[in-house]
């Protein structure tokens, strides 16, 4: 029994001695952080108007840039437009295309309603003036923002208002 304890005690003192040798050296690993500036959404508040001559004239009242993004991911907006569509485009400090979308013309209403036979019925209703407010993500290169009036099939387009971020 005793040369049991001895081996027993001689074992426990081999494994203190390796485990007290190990190396302490810390391992560190390198790591780049790229900062990713977070997302940021641009509220833009505009009258726009239509004159005697069917020309389209537009009038910026306020903007908020904030940061967020939006809440799906689903495009609020067309993919091509028609004839009086508005194409609002972010441009970079060179005037380049960043990100355009499409919006409807919102001169243009579409009014449903229940007739006097109680059937549902739709009208189109032309007005000389409306509110235009759009929300849209920021890219980080965008330096300004235009709105242009789509005058053709082909989506030639002409500009409205270019609008100067800070």
């Amino acid at each position: 029994m005793h040369k049991n304890h001895i081996h027993i005690f001689l074992l426990i003192a081999l494994l203190a001695l390796q485990i007290s040798c190990a190396s302490k050296r810390n391992v560190t690993v390198n790591e780049t952080v790229i900062e990713e500036l977070p997302p940021k959404l641009i509220f833009l508040n505009y009258t726009i108007s239509k004159d005697d001559h069917g020309n389209k004239h537009v009038q910026f009242i306020n903007k908020i840039i904030t940061d967020g993004k939006l809440k799906n991911n689903t495009e609020a907006y067309l993919k091509t437009g028609a004839v009086g569509d508005l194409k609002c485009s972010q441009l970079d400090k060179d005037s380049l295309e960043i990100k355009t979308v499409i919006i409807k013309n919102p001169l243009s209403k579409i009014i449903e309603y229940v007739n006097d036979s109680l059937i549902f019925e739709s009208k189109k209703v032309e007005l000389k003036s409306a509110p235009l407010s759009l929300r849209l993500p920021l890219h980080d290169k965008t330096k300004y923002i235009t709105i242009s009036n789509i005058i053709d099939s082909l989506q030639n387009s002409l500009p409205l208002i270019t609008t100067k971020l800070d």
